[in-house]
């Protein structure tokens, strides 16, 4: 089948090997609760709810395979969704790099998603699949900045010296999930090397444009102990207005 027939699949990768160590001590990130249910099973849902999203790949331990999948068999998720358990690597890079190996070869566009943004509205999920299918290779949700951002050089003894004000009106916050076309986001992980933030960065270095669609407030990341607090707001809101 030519690429022009080959039907469009997209499929969502969440790595979810990491420690989440700024959380404090206790169970992985991705597996605290968040309204008595893992964060992981909200994004795995907040993917499975967009209807373009066929699969998810959930990155695990790779020691906690067979715990994860026995995590998600507890909960419903969407039918129509299918969804993989698949072992991790040392780095969020190459755990990411072994979900895309997961993947089938029907798959077009991939989403790369944090398992620590569990609250991130459906909506987004598919403006950001929407732009790769209309020919974006790289997308990601973004939010302007409400503080001004000092740039500094760094340091851990005295006060850090400002070096500039960068302008804030062309700087945003990006989020997850993150679009690719799935042929850039493989050619990123097999050339790219070295430290790098998320995979946009890395098709940025291989000189393919990135663009940027509306964020959300609510796909903010868990990172820290007042971020759960926060997130429960959010899913307790979301329960009393939406009957989520």
């Amino acid at each position: 089948m030519s690429d022009e027939a080959r039907p469009a699949r997209t499929a969502a990768v969440i790595p979810a090997a990491g420690r989440g160590v700024r959380l404090g001590p206790g169970a992985p990130k991705a597996l605290r609760t968040l309204g008595g249910t893992p964060m992981l099973v909200h994004a795995v849902r907040s993917m499975s709810a967009s209807r373009a999203v066929s699969l998810v790949v959930v990155v695990a331990p790779e020691d906690g395979v067979a715990d994860v999948r026995a995590m998600l068999d507890e909960y419903s998720l969407p039918e129509r969704t299918d969804v993989l358990v698949v072992p991790g690597g040392a780095t969020r890079q190459e755990s990411v790099r072994r979900g895309l190996d997961a993947l089938p070869g029907t798959i077009t566009t991939v989403l790369v998603h944090d398992a620590a943004r569990p609250l991130v509205p459906v909506d987004t999920v598919d403006a950001v699949v929407e732009a790769v299918r209309d020919g974006a290779p790289a997308v990601v949700p973004a939010l302007p900045l409400a503080d001004t951002v000092k740039e500094v050089e760094p340091r851990t003894d005295t006060p850090e010296p400002v070096v500039a004000t960068p302008e804030r009106a062309r700087l945003r916050a990006v989020q997850t999930p993150q679009g690719f076309d799935r042929d850039t986001l493989v050619r990123a992980h097999e050339t790219v090397t070295g430290e790098v933030t998320d995979d946009a960065s890395m098709v940025e270095r291989l000189g393919v444009p990135v663009v940027a669609v509306p964020g959300h407030e609510e796909a903010f990341k868990v990172t820290r102990p007042l971020d759960l607090v926060l997130a429960e707001a959010v899913l307790a809101r979301r329960r009393v207005n939406d009957g989520f």
